[in-house]
């Protein structure tokens, strides 16, 4: 499984994370479904933009990505965002993209133009699957993208770059068996998974952005120099929003699991409210709605709590098929396409019923304990309750 990581020359947002958290759902019920999951997730730390902010900030590159990595971890720490197996780097993977800018250039998708490497699309049959690039716009004309990357969602028509080849006053570079430059953000991806995980693998995950241009070129390369599939399922999480805007530094409106916290939240309280939907759906933050979201979960921690405390000589006989259907709820509802906010849903509904029942003492503490066990395996995906000997927060902010 690869999942898109982060460009790590600034803070990552809660849009950010709402993708990695998509992410760690599915590799963690992938788990609870008895699956081995072999995870990369990749930093981008080498591009134009992350050597322009550390020139901006007359500091090393690697330091700056370095202090953003760091307070990366942190927050997938407090997240509870599973670590990855394999965490390369666009700096720790060159050798893997010379070589495969090698066997591009061989087989004849690449070619170099004033000291860079461009791939041409043209020499790729089925070029765009992914996104369903109409091909019928390319033009006749031949056209060369020279920059890492480029922002909006149109397509850039025509050759994409591989190689930046040295400049005099480069800062960043290294001395290759192709010459001396540095691998440009199309080829690194390809790099860091066929590093990782090899030519061809079972998942490959991202943000819905990355199904313009990125996962095409990823592809594009990968398949070129194998021969065959890259990934067999590609999975894409939809956009965030605030307050109905997407975020961006114009507008002011970028929100950090930092702002969140000051505000008085906890970390499994975001979790929630970051996975509270379903991935391939967009959902709008908003200080109101976290607050309204938050208090569906605080609300289940007191049903939680009344079964928890639950010890009636005599069991209502509706309480075995309550308990029962936890958890085929929760798996039907994930088996569903990870459908989350639907799973918590039919959770939440049922641990109401079986709380009524414990609060009018007609749950066991046998009950109890089957119970609180199911939610502990359910709770292995979802990362949201406490179930441990402390008391389950009843406030809601």
């Amino acid at each position: 499984m690869f999942t898109c990581g982060p460009s790590i020359y600034q803070r990552q947002h809660i849009g950010n994370y709402r993708t990695f958290l998509f992410e760690d759902v599915l590799q963690r019920y992938l788990e609870y479904r008895g699956c081995r999951v072999i995870r990369t997730l990749n930093f981008t730390d080498i591009e134009d933009k992350s050597i322009q902010e550390a020139q901006k900030r007359k500091m090393d590159v690697l330091e700056l990505t370095r202090r953003c990595t760091d307070a990366f971890f942190e927050d997938m720490r407090l997240l509870r965002i599973k670590p990855p197996t394999y965490n390369p780097r666009s700096s720790t993977s060159v050798d893997k993209a010379v070589f495969l800018i090698q066997q591009l250039l061989k087989k004849g998708n690449a070619y170099w133009y004033k000291g860079n490497v461009y791939f041409d699309p043209l020499t790729f049959k089925d070029f765009g699957k992914l996104a369903h690039l109409d091909m019928s716009r390319w033009p006749q004309k031949k056209r060369r993208f020279h920059r890492d990357t480029y922002p909006g969602n149109p397509w850039n028509l025509g050759d994409f770059i591989l190689w930046i080849g040295y400049r005099k006053g480069d800062t960043v570079y290294w001395d290759t068996a192709i010459g001396r430059g540095r691998p440009a953000w199309n080829i690194q991806d390809p790099a860091m998974v066929t590093q990782t995980l090899g030519l061809s693998i079972d998942l490959f995950c991202g943000g819905e952005d990355n199904l313009v241009r990125h996962h095409d070129y990823v592809i594009a390369v990968v398949e070129s120099v194998s021969g065959k599939p890259l990934s067999r399922y590609w999975l894409h999480c939809s956009h965030l929003l605030v307050n109905g805007k997407k975020m961006s530094k114009s507008r002011g409106n970028i929100i950090y699991i930092g702002d969140i916290l000051k505000a008085g939240y906890t970390g499994e309280e975001i979790r929630f409210f970051l996975i509270y939907g379903y991935y391939r759906r967009r959902i709008d933050f908003g200080y109101d709605r976290l607050r309204e979201t938050v208090s569906r979960l605080r609300e289940a921690y007191g049903y939680v709590e009344a079964i928890r405390n639950s010890d009636a000589t005599v069991s209502d006989k509706s309480v075995k098929g309550l308990s029962e259907r936890l958890k085929l709820d929760f798996e039907k509802n994930l088996d569903n396409d990870l459908h989350v906010k639907q799973a918590f849903d039919s959770i939440f509904h049922t641990l109401s019923q079986l709380a009524r029942f414990a609060r009018t003492n007609r749950v066991t503490s046998a009950d109890a304990k089957g119970i609180i066990s199911t939610l502990r395996s359910i709770d292995s995906v979802l990362q949201v309750f406490k179930l441990n000997d402390e008391p389950l927060p009843h406030e809601v902010h």
